[in-house]
Parts: structure tokens; C-alpha cells; sequence
């Protein structure tokens, strides 16, 4: 049978890459890189109309596939387009989601599967109204650090106060999830990840009801760590041992300003998960002009990252193509 869902939630560059990698090393456990089914499709899925209809459930399905297809960190398991369709459960976007886990589980010859889409955390009622015991892993960093890495990443905000907007949107959310869905979901902050691996790999099997492997911890070594760092930079930790220093970088990274605008816009939610503010008095909220400012610059940052990822990045022109199928298929969908 198989077992419960696995899902990790929260924000990118939180370390929930470096979580898949190690909880994947399981024997019982399958958690491929996320072709973020739900988050490329979730607001496309209207413009399929009535889902209980099989010709509109194809149709989804079909660009569903297109979206694997062009995955940024290629699958090595065949989907069976027709599979997914007869077996989604329900038949909604997130059905379609769960048969496609569904198949790669059974290739793996695991028993549960995983999603580390932390942009998931937007879509756990779903995931619990189709599967009541799935668990969800809140992975949590100081948002400042968040800041210094999503700046040098191509699949984040580049100014530390959009990343900072981001986080406190997104904490806020699993926070309120935290107080309602009680044994279904563990915190887990990324500061103990790095500080106590071992104690807290413990503490996450205990929670997924798993036995703890010590191959676990030896994560870098295996054939999907290894690929990923090869991929992209911004995934080449996964190939590395565990970096225990790999935290407080923004007291050097970020400048004056940066910091200042970070604890502004995330202040009062760092408070609420034990972050405490390096600024006194506290900064008061970017003005409008500032905001104009952020962006421009966060563009210019965009610029250089996209040139650097074009010349070190192995899947660079898998994910522009990315790009340009979920913008062509917003405007189809979109006008239907």
C-alpha cells in the first residue's frame, strides 16, 4: 500500500533541496525534484473548465506532460500519459499532480511518495481533503539568509525586501496551518538542520513514523544529489557535505540598507519564530520611491544572474523553455 504523502513547505532557499536530497537516501521514501505542477498550473486551471468531463481531464493532462517534458532537472522515469488519466484522484489539478507522484513511487519501488514544492504550502487543504494523513514539513530560515541566497538564484525575488515580503506571506500561512492541523505537520528549522543533522533527521522519521537510516546523512553521495549540483548553481550544495556554517551569512552579505529593509517587512514575524533583530531602533517600512528603487535594482541583479546561469548552468535553456511554454500556455488558457 501506499503510504501517506510527504510534503515540505515553506519558502524557496530555505533548504528544502538539501531536505528532499536526504530524505530520498530512505528506503521507503521517493521525493523527486518538483516539477511544481501545482504551482505552475493551479492559477491555469480554470480555463480547463469542468474536470469530471475526460476530454477537458486530457487536455490538462496533455500540458501537464509538456510542462515534465521541459522539467529543469529531467526526470529519469517515463510518465504514462493515459495512466494519469484514468487514475487521478479526484479528477482536479491536484489528482492529475498526485497520479504523476503516483508513477514515479512505483518506479522508485518505494513506498510513499514526496513533493519538496514548498510552494505547496498554498494548497494543503487540498492535499489533506484527498489524503487525511499526509504530512507536511515546515522548513523555516532566518529570513535574512533567505535574502542573501535568493539574491544569487534564478528562481527567486532578488531584492532582500521582496524575498523578506515573500517569507512573512508565506510563515504566516504555515503558521496558521501549524495551529490547526496539529500532529500532521512538524516545524523544522533549517539552524538545527545544520546545527544537530543527525538529532533532527531523527526527530523528522519520528514524525513521518519512518526509522531513521544513517545513509541518510551521507545524502551527497548518491546519484540525484550529485545531478542536481551539476544542473544548476543554485542547487550545488546538494553535493556537498552538510555546511554548518551555512548560517548568519547575511551579517557580512547584506548591506546596511538591505538588512534594514528586510527587518522591516519581516520584523514583527522573525519575532513570532525566534529571530531576533540585529537593528535598534527598528527601520521603518520602504517608502514608495524606495520600492521603485528595490525593483529597478532587483532587475539589474536579474540581468547578471541570468548571464552567469547561462554560462555555468546546465539546464539554463531547459528553463527558459519553461518560460516560454507556461507563458504561452497562460495566454491560451487564459482567454478561455
Amino acid at each position: 500500500m501506499i503510504g501517506a504523502p510527504i510534503y515540505i513547505i515553506g519558502t524557496e532557499r530555505s533548504g528544502s533541496n538539501l531536505l528532499r536530497v536526504i530524505l530520498n537516501v530512505h528506503s521507503r521514501i521517493d521525493i523527486p525534484h518538483p516539477p511544481h505542477i501545482m504551482r505552475y498550473f493551479h492559477p491555469l486551471a480554470p480555463g480547463y473548465g469542468d474536470l469530471t468531463d475526460p476530454a477537458r481531464l486530457s487536455h490538462l493532462t496533455d500540458d501537464v506532460m509538456r510542462l515534465i517534458d521541459t522539467h529543469i532537472y529531467p526526470w529519469d522515469v517515463e510518465i504514462d500519459r493515459d495512466r494519469v488519466v484514468a487514475e487521478a484522484r479526484p479528477k482536479t489539478l491536484l489528482g492529475v499532480f498526485a497520479a504523476i507522484q503516483e508513477q514515479h513511487l512505483e518506479a522508485s519501488g518505494k513506498a510513499r511518495w514526496g513533493c519538496k514544492s514548498t510552494f505547496m504550502v498554498h494548497h494543503v487543504d487540498d492535499a489533506l481533503e484527498r489524503d487525511p494523513g499526509a504530512r507536511f514539513i515546515w522548513l523555516v530560515r532566518d529570513p535574512r539568509d533567505v535574502a542573501v541566497s535568493s539574491r544569487k538564484s534564478v528562481f527567486s525575488p532578488f531584492h532582500p525586501m521582496h524575498t523578506a515580503q515573500l517569507w512573512t506571506d508565506q510563515q504566516a500561512q504555515a503558521l496558521a496551518l501549524e495551529a490547526r492541523l496539529g500532529n500532521n505537520l512538524l516545524r523544522l528549522r533549517y539552524e538545527d538542520l545544520l546545527a544537530e543533522p543527525e538529532a533532527r533527521i531523527r526527530e523528522v522519521c519520528t514524525f513521518l513514523e519512518e526509522d531513521f537510516e544513517p545513509g541518510m546523512l551521507e545524502y551527497d553521495q548518491t546519484p540525484a544529489a550529485r545531478k542536481g549540483a551539476v544542473l544548476s548553481e543554485s542547487w550545488q550544495n546538494t553535493g556537498r557535505p552538510l555546511l554548518k556554517n551555512n548560517a548568519g551569512k547575511y551579517k557580512t552579505a547584506l548591506t546596511s540598507g538591505e538588512l534594514a529593509s528586510v527587518e522591516a517587512t519581516a520584523g514583527a514575524m522573525m519575532d513570532t519564530l525566534g529571530y531576533p533583530r540585529e537593528l535598534d531602533p527598528q527601520p521603518v517600512l520602504p517608502s514608495s520611491w524606495d520600492r521603485t528603487c528595490y525593483a529597478t535594482q532587483g532587475l539589474w541583479w536579474r540581468l547578471g544572474v541570468e548571464m552567469r546561469s547561462l554560462s555555468h548552468d546546465e539546464n539554463h535553456w531547459r528553463r527558459w523553455r519553461r518560460a516560454g511554454l507556461m507563458f504561452w500556455l497562460g495566454i491560451r488558457r487564459g482567454g478561455q
